[in-house]
């Protein structure tokens, strides 16, 4: 046997002692392998929300559209990651929407709060002045109301309806001082009969930069907020901190506030206000929330707002109990079609059949290994992909023992011989065949990514991988198997290799 053969043996000896090392380690710390536990499994196997959204570029220039999108599946990545989803997928579609599947995550909203929200951060002071009344009624629903005088009320102020258990707060969004009308965030929760009072409740706190009046929000916070406990109540709390200029507004605005509450409010919703006890410059902590909405609110604020404004399209929840009997019964399946095709070969081919076998099991450590490394989300369709992949590596390997059947018993050559032609003569067609499947993986692929089909572009690029490592499996793996046999007694045994 050549040393070129015997190189190749030993090469495939230690890829498929890699493999193994691999499959049956949960975790490995080396430094060219990343760390795993387990194949990645998708949504219909693992459970978890699959969630779809559509960006909105009104006002963006078409040229920058791209890059906009791009941008903010990576903010959503960087989002979920820090959140500790494991082995999300998330992923640009079209000109215009973001997949994400986030296994293990069985609620909805709480997905889409960590995912969609832009975390604006307001900073607001307790109003001076601005009291009035309705001059009109105002029914459940409504976005505006009619006023007496809204002269001490503007955009952005937090105003005060009615009293009592039917007292709303609402953040103000214009104000028509010709008409002394003023339109709110959100619809009332009930109605209000005229002349109930309207009271400002909360400004924008503001700060003074090289004589520009600033409102204090969190864009000004470095990217550095964490979760911290509150010595004294042991709750929770989101520690911050400002750059240079948020610094500035923050000292100017406590200085004022001593003894008074700061607002503190998220996408308009007031979730603290402490009163501040000293001037303060750099740091400060948000209280009143639970461990849940702290981790979320450090991650948002942390990963910054999105590029551009987003709106769900597509919601959906896969139970985990239905995945875990769908990953059940398909590797059932798949073993026991891997069992017939391996007693198949070896009945009817005979010893090529066994040395085939073995190449197959070996396929498939490779293909589960390349899943694991890169990795592969493992769906029910990439499943069906999979099975499928080991019925196109046994057809190739059934093309070339037909063709060293033809030639030992039709032109009584060598078994030697009968190898080398039969690999040649059947690498054509086997070539033609896995070239035409592979476009057709790609144009599945392609409209998958283009029309939200997220299964289709599994099983396109389960198959793809699967059909390349058959390739290699067939040509490679199986043909030095048969070239190492003619140097061995069996290689004598003509029947052995004659169905």
């Amino acid at each position: 046997m050549s040393r070129g053969r015997i190189l190749t043996l030993v090469g495939i000896i230690l890829l498929v002692a890699f493999s193994a090392c691999v499959l049956l380690i949960n975790r490995i710390d080396l430094p060219f392998i990343p760390e795993r536990e387990g194949l990645v499994l998708g949504l219909d196997l693992a459970g978890g929300v699959n969630l779809i959204y559509e960006a909105d570029f009104a006002g963006i220039p078409e040229g920058e559209r791209a890059a906009r999108l791009e941008e903010t599946r990576r903010i959503i990545e960087r989002r979920v990651n820090e959140y500790g989803v494991s082995e999300p997928e998330i992923q640009t579609m079209g000109t215009d929407r973001i997949s994400i599947q986030l296994p293990g995550v069985m609620e909805v909203e709480e997905a889409k709060d960590l995912v969609g929200k832009t975390a604006e951060l307001v900073f607001r002071e307790p109003a001076v002045s601005g009291n009035t009344s309705l001059t009109a009624a105002v029914s459940a629903g409504d976005t505006q109301m009619a006023v007496a005088d809204v002269t001490d009320f503007a955009v952005d102020d937090v105003l005060g309806v009615g009293s009592g258990d039917t007292g709303e707060a609402k953040v103000i969004t214009s104000v028509d001082e010709a008409n002394n009308i003023i339109v709110v965030d959100s619809g009332f929760l009930y109605e209000h009969a005229a002349d109930e009072p309207v009271t400002n409740l909360w400004v924008p706190a503001t700060g003074t930069i090289d004589g520009e009046q600033k409102r204090l929000t969190g864009a000004y916070l470095r990217p550095n907020c964490y979760v911290d406990m509150d010595p004294q109540t042991g709750e929770p709390v989101v520690a911050f901190q400002w750059d240079d200029e948020g610094a500035e507004l923050f000292w100017q605005i406590t200085g004022r506030l001593i003894g008074q509450p700061l607002g503190i409010f998220l996408d308009d919703e007031l979730i603290s206000s402490p009163i501040v006890r000293d001037q303060i410059r750099e740091r400060g902590i948000i209280e009143g929330l639970n461990i849940g909405e702290a981790q979320r609110l450090v991650v948002q604020l942390n990963t910054g707002a999105l590029p551009v404004s987003l709106h769900i399209v597509r919601e959906q929840t896969v139970d985990a109990i239905l995945g875990a009997d769908s990953l059940r019964r398909s590797l059932i399946a798949g073993m026991v079609g891997l069992a017939l095709v391996l007693l198949f070969l070896m009945i009817y081919y005979r010893f090529p059949g066994v040395l085939a076998s073995i190449a197959l099991i070996i396929y498939a450590a490779l293909l589960l290994m390349i899943f694991k490394l890169v990795p592969v989300t493992l769906s029910l369709a990439g499943i069906a992909a999979l099975i499928l992949s080991i019925g196109m590596a046994v057809d190739a390997n059934i093309l070339i023992f037909e063709r060293m059947k033809e030639e030992i018993k039709e032109r009584r050559r060598t078994l030697r011989d009968a190898i080398e032609v039969g690999f040649e003569r059947a690498w054509p067609s086997i070539r033609d065949s896995n070239v035409s499947t592979l476009i057709t993986c790609v144009i599945l692929y392609w409209f998958g990514s283009r029309f939200g089909a997220a299964p289709v572009m599994g099983f396109a690029l389960t198959l793809g991988i699967g059909v390349t490592v058959s390739m290699f499996t067939a040509m490679i793996v199986t043909r030095s198997f048969m070239r190492s046999i003619v140097f061995t007694p069996l290689a004598r045994r003509v029947s052995l290799f004659r169905p």
